[in-house]
């Protein structure tokens, strides 16, 4: 499997992500969203839409962190997958991305803008290839990874997925 991962890592070109895995830039639109019509929070232009090709072996983890756009994720190849959202209010709710239809498991998931997310393989023998697309257009001005502190005092009662997908300073 992890044979496979590497093949998909140098034949996609993949790079590190700084949340985890490895990515890769795959489209963005060539019109742009002017600030004024976007919501607030944005600081500045948008492409209209970005997409990637995003890979994580199965014992890696994309770490806490949240866009200010929504985020549809695309299950292509490898093993299942859990997307860990937190949303606003502190209610939690793992998606399930993957071929396993039979058990809950969708070829594609969204991730709602402001959410903290982060996600996992389900084998860590394994690997997960995603696409995700971003609209607006993904912009790491936009991008935040969560504190591991600051996100256990504010969602206490995620106090396991915080600790076993966040990246931990001192």
């Amino acid at each position: 499997m992890m044979e496979k991962a590497e093949q998909y890592i140098n034949k996609l070109h993949l790079m590190k992500h700084p949340e985890g895995g490895y990515f890769s830039l795959t489209y963005e639109s060539g019109a742009v969203i002017k600030q004024a019509a976007l919501p607030d929070g944005f600081l500045g232009d948008r492409k209209i839409s970005t997409a990637i090709y995003f890979l994580l072996k199965g014992n890696q983890f994309s770490a806490f962190h949240r866009i200010k756009s929504d985020e549809l994720w695309h299950f292509y190849d490898g093993c299942s997958l859990c997307i860990y959202v937190i949303h606003p209010d502190g209610r939690g709710e793992t998606l399930m991305l993957g071929k396993d239809l039979a058990n809950g498991y969708r070829f594609q998931q969204v991730v709602a803008a402001g959410c903290w997310f982060a996600s996992k393989p389900i084998d860590h023998n394994g690997f997960s290839l995603c696409g995700c697309t971003v609209a607006p257009g993904f912009d790491f001005d936009d991008f935040e990874m969560g504190d591991h502190q600051r996100l256990l005092a504010q969602y206490p009662q995620h106090k396991k997925w915080i600790d076993d997908l966040s990246i931990h300073t001192h």
